[in-house]
């Protein structure tokens, strides 16, 4: 047994050893299919706290040569759910197992790091095999000769894989060498029955410079079969409740809320495509907290234990396209829209709100529905964080808009027209006067004011009714169908009667008359022809009408 080739399975045995263990084995089996194959490429992604390590630590163990490998598993689920071959592939490979975070550092170039770990891995490679020499600097081909004599192959295990995109931000030549040292050690290699890689980013993206397209990804937006073993499921912690008699309830308020979709059964598919079947998503626990929880006796927020809030500040306080105003609609229970296909897997390269939102989603800070392709914040634990984190000064106009367009959401429900305007001619009055004079402006002045409200709706601009465009149109979301349907038409120059009759004549409630008895139009107006010298420069006008 060595540090790093075939190390010992006493890190696994801590674990199950544990007052608190939740089997996780069961996950072997899944791995079992693909060793040997194809798919032997495995990167899985996963928030601190998450149980990467112990997963790492777990394959280890199984796959390793190590004779108390099979007393350790032989009690497991994987053995109970598999009788007959559990143990199929058990101590069959030599395990090398290397956690990157040894290697990369700050002040020390990317290539010396890897040049070390390379060299520690051959001197221990080299006690077993006689014919590999410690001072070889070629590991793939060392590796390679030492598979060719034994024809035993090599479980390889990389925990913290990505340590060098957190560690070395910046450095992209350096990233770029590491990449390809990968590639070179896994692609297409012989000697390889498994690579296994864990880390918190997903793998990185360079244009169409893909070192590590072999890998099948598995991460917090898509983690497919390997989904029940990202954390704790309802299951495993109404277990845990009912043993440490802990209330399950407030165990979910405070860790409850990641989403995330299992791989279909073949049996179940045609009912999925039906919209019969949704058994695929998980509600996941975060392990750690929910474990503290258990030994303490206390919900509390453990999270700061492992990230502080200065570390989501940093990527909130980047407003691309709004991002604050989005950071308080989830603080206030509100989902969103992201697109995450641009992302670029690193902790740098950011060209909208959706790179940081995404980017929120892996570190855990955001829980990702895949059903309705939706971002929220998961629980109160994460909940706290965001609150310590837009504490700053700099957050006092966004929430005091934001509590703004909350008043306002509620006036219109309330067909207050005085209060809308009011609320609109204070939206409108921060639009850039050189735009102000057209109705662009005055539907951004509106647009913005509402913002609270995609809360509760989607929203629509320029609608096509058959007769004409409605200018804004607020459709409920479907967990808030009760909520009345919102239609406004904007006018410049005109009166707010004129535009209120315009939604009546051109019978812009047709294309919504399921919603009848519960539509509120609203006409808006403004006189973008008077100066600032004048009694109702910037000036709105509002009336309302239900149907």
């Amino acid at each position: 047994m060595g540090i790093y080739v075939n190390p010992a399975i006493q890190a696994f045995e801590e674990a199950v050893n544990s007052d608190i263990y939740v089997d996780k084995t069961e996950m072997i089996l899944d791995i079992n299919r693909v060793v040997g194959t194809k798919q032997k490429y495995i990167s899985v992604s996963r928030p601190r706290r998450f149980g990467k390590t112990m997963a790492a630590d777990m394959i280890c163990a199984y796959y390793g040569r190590n004779n108390k490998a099979r007393g350790v598993f032989k009690e497991r689920k994987l053995a109970e759910k598999s009788p007959s071959d559990w143990d199929s592939q058990l101590g069959r490979y030599d395990v090398i197992r290397v956690v990157m975070t040894d290697f990369i550092k700050k002040d020390v170039p990317v290539e010396a790091s890897l040049s070390i770990m390379k060299h520690r891995i051959l001197d221990e490679l080299s006690e077993l095999y006689s014919k590999i020499s410690p001072d070889d600097s070629d590991l793939s081909y060392n590796l390679e000769r030492a598979y060719l004599v034994t024809n035993r192959q090599f479980v390889v295990v990389i925990d913290e894989w990505d340590a060098i995109f957190r560690i070395r931000k910046d450095d992209g030549e350096g990233q770029l060498f590491y990449l390809d040292f990968l590639r070179d050690l896994f692609k297409d290699r012989t000697y390889i029955a498994l690579a296994y890689m864990t880390g918190i980013l997903p793998i990185k993206k360079y244009g169409e410079h893909s070192a590590l397209n072999m890998f099948d990804e598995y991460s917090m937006i898509s983690p497919l079969q390997l989904a029940k073993y990202t954390g704790f499921t309802l299951e495993e912690v109404k277990k845990l409740c009912e043993e440490y008699n802990m209330d399950l309830t407030s165990i979910i308020e405070w860790y409850d809320g990641y989403k995330v979709a299992d791989s279909i059964p073949l049996e179940k598919r045609n009912l999925y495509r039906l919209g019969n079947y949704d058994d695929h998503i998980l509600q996941i626990f975060s392990p750690l907290s929910v474990v503290k929880a258990m030994r303490t006796g206390v919900t509390d927020n453990y999270w700061n234990n492992t990230e502080t809030y200065e570390a989501l500040a940093e990527y909130i306080k980047r407003n691309f396209d709004g991002l604050k105003e989005d950071i308080a609609l989830l603080m206030d229970g509100a989902r969103m829209k992201v697109n995450f296909s641009k992302y670029q897997n690193d902790m740098t390269s950011f060209q909208s709100k959706d790179d940081i939102l995404t980017l929120l989603i892996h570190l855990g800070y955001l829980s990702y529905d895949a059903e309705s392709e939706e971002v929220f914040i998961p629980n109160k634990e994460v909940l706290d964080v965001f609150k310590d984190s837009t504490s700053d000064e700099e957050w006092h106009d966004t929430f005091d808009a934001y509590d703004k367009s909350v008043k306002l959401v509620e006036a219109t429900w309330n067909c207050d027209e005085d209060e809308i305007a009011s609320a609109l001619e204070h939206a409108h009055d921060k639009a850039d006067n050189k735009t102000y004079y057209d109705e662009k402006a005055l539907s951004y002045a509106v647009r913005y004011a509402y913002y609270a409200a995609q809360k509760y709706y989607s929203v629509l601009k320029e609608l096509d009714s058959g007769k004409g465009y409605a200018d804004l149109v607020f459709i409920p979301s479907p967990k808030y169908a009760q909520k009345p349907l919102i239609i406004i038409e904007l006018k410049n120059c005109k009166s707010p009667e004129e535009a209120l009759q315009q939604i009546i004549n051109r019978n812009y409630m047709a294309e919504f008359d399921h919603y009848k008895g519960n539509i509120i139009a609203i006409g808006i107006n403004y006189d973008g022809e008077l100066n600032n010298t004048q009694e109702n420069y910037k000036r709105h006008s509002c009336k309302i009408k239900k149907f």
